[in-house]
């Protein structure tokens, strides 16, 4: 254990290299630093075994392993690069192994929870960041995204499941940095939560410092050093695999690409003194909940800061309750609020067609008075996209003159088809340990088939309510067995599937 991992076995060698020497770096830096201290005897116990770098090691291979079983698929392409980087230096059973010898002795089975908490090597740098302010936590952040990264894309595919762990790994560790630490650490976490897309999580919240407070310390301490750079923007063919990796959507991803292309041909004619077309890149999204339109608006708004259209390509979420006040004067100030929040990133406005819907007391049309000023004073700092229901945006866009010409162009989110909600259904039955047979696939795919596809249709989130339920079902007749096994457990039957989908009876 600790010996060095050979960089020639691909980008995943390359990322485990980068991690290991940097983390062990901090380490070692953290055994000398504050081992002195009062406060840090748990911080410096870190050195006791002598054996860094094999520690670091392991860390990499268990952050390695949790990727590759976060959709519970372990194929040959993600298993080879494994077996390879980490094969005969550990005391595992990749030495000599194959993926089939690796899927039959489940060595990676269960890996995935190793992501449900902060390890504690990375509790310790955020102890020694808590001591001297430092950025230990951070740096281990990024090197291990990068591994996490370079495990999603040895898939041809990248699942729902492997990008739902992305998020809420990044969360975690961010969510960490953003509460410990002295000066602007909690502020860089903050900052960089909002470069990442998330699968719906919460962005990190850095706890805010009263008025007063705030104003003491700047008098005091006025050469208050400029907040840390953001991290680089994610390469572009990353964003678009990640794109094409979700399920269904073949129209919405040829848009985004459209959308992309006419960027990178403006700037590539900009750089050589050619007209650009002055266009508006704020946008319509349409369709039925559960179509994927805040996910694909994440993408994009990371897309957008690869692009140099936005500087932080963070998305902040709204709906009318965000942006409507009860009382005259508010309102206004409340949607200047949302866009300073956007501020170089996506501003995205859920049912929108929401703030028309009101009485004529009501403030909704101040609202949408405001959005159409600052969609156009802001338009080279926030995009903004509007979403809801097709016929009801088409009313929204036509209630002010100015709203149409600065949402020129609208992406339509089709329903999915029966097969694709199979894909999904088949996703988070996976993630939840149950698999399907195959009476029970057939017998979904009826109940799915008879569901009316029509304004309000679930699509994903039917998938997910019909899980939950068969679920339910499954357990009411396992529990009856005597002395079921680890099958009959995970196994989704025929029986268990409703007879129709909840919400349609």
């Amino acid at each position: 254990m600790g010996a060095s991992i050979n960089s020639a076995t691909g980008p995943l060698g390359l990322a485990v290299d980068r991690f290991c020497g940097n983390v062990t770096t901090a380490l070692v830096e953290v055994t000398h630093s504050v081992g002195n201290t009062s406060d840090a005897s748990n911080v410096a116990n870190i050195a006791s075994d002598g054996d860094l770098a094999g520690d670091v090691s392991v860390e990499a291979y268990r952050i390695a392993c949790a990727f590759i079983d976060s959709d519970g698929r372990h194929s040959d392409d993600e298993l080879w690069p494994l077996i390879g980087v980490f094969g005969g230096r550990f005391d595992t059973q990749l030495a000599g192994a194959t993926p089939a010898k690796v899927r039959e002795t489940d060595l990676l089975r269960g890996a995935r929870r190793w992501l449900d908490r902060p390890s504690d090597l990375f509790e310790i740098l955020l102890g020694a960041d808590r001591l001297d302010g430092g950025e230990r936590a951070l740096g281990y952040y990024r090197d291990a995204m990068a591994i996490a990264h370079t495990v999603v894309d040895l898939d041809i595919i990248c699942t729902e499941g492997e990008l739902a762990a992305l998020d809420a790994f990044r969360n975690r560790l961010l969510g960490r940095i953003g509460t410990v630490g002295p000066g602007n650490h909690a502020t860089r976490a903050n900052r960089i939560a909002t470069d990442a897309p998330d699968v719906d999580a919460p962005s990190t919240n850095a706890s805010a410092t009263p008025a007063s407070d705030a104003q003491t310390a700047t008098e005091a301490a006025p050469d208050v050093h400029e907040p840390e750079p953001l991290p680089p923007p994610r390469p572009l063919e990353e964003l678009m695999a990640e794109l094409d990796g979700l399920i269904g959507l073949a129209e919405v991803k040829a848009e985004v690409r459209r959308l992309t292309d006419l960027i990178r041909v403006g700037r590539m004619r900009a750089e050589v003194d050619l007209p650009v077309a002055d266009r508006s890149n704020h946008l319509v999204f349409t369709g039925n909940p559960g179509t994927g339109k805040t996910t694909v608006a994440r993408l994009l708004a990371q897309i957008y800061r690869t692009l140099g259209v936005v500087e932080r390509g963070h998305l902040v979420e709204v709906d009318r309750t965000s942006l409507v006040a009860g009382f005259v004067g508010q309102t206004a100030p409340l949607v200047t609020k949302r866009f300073d929040e956007a501020d170089e990133g996506m501003l995205f406005i859920d049912e929108a067609y929401s703030l028309i819907r009101g009485s004529e007391s009501d403030f909704g049309r101040e609202a949408v008075d405001t959005l159409v000023k600052l969609v156009e004073d802001r338009r080279d700092r926030v995009v903004v996209v509007v979403a809801g229901y097709p016929d009801e945006m088409t009313a929204f866009l036509d209630v002010n003159p100015g709203l149409r010409s600065r949402f020129p162009r609208t992406v339509f989110f089709p329903d999915y088809s029966t097969q694709d909600l199979l894909a999904i259904f088949d996703l988070l039955a996976d993630k939840n340990g149950y698999e399907l047979a195959d009476d029970a696939r057939a017998r979904l795919t009826e109940v799915l088939d008879a569901v009316p596809r029509e304004e309000g249709f679930g699509n994903g989130r039917l998938a997910r309510n019909l899980l939950e339920e068969t679920m339910a079902c499954q357990a009411s007749r396992v529990v009856a067995l005597d002395g079921p096994t680890r099958d009959d457990l995970a196994l989704l039957t025929a029986a268990d599937i409703p007879a129709t989908a909840p919400g349609h009876r």
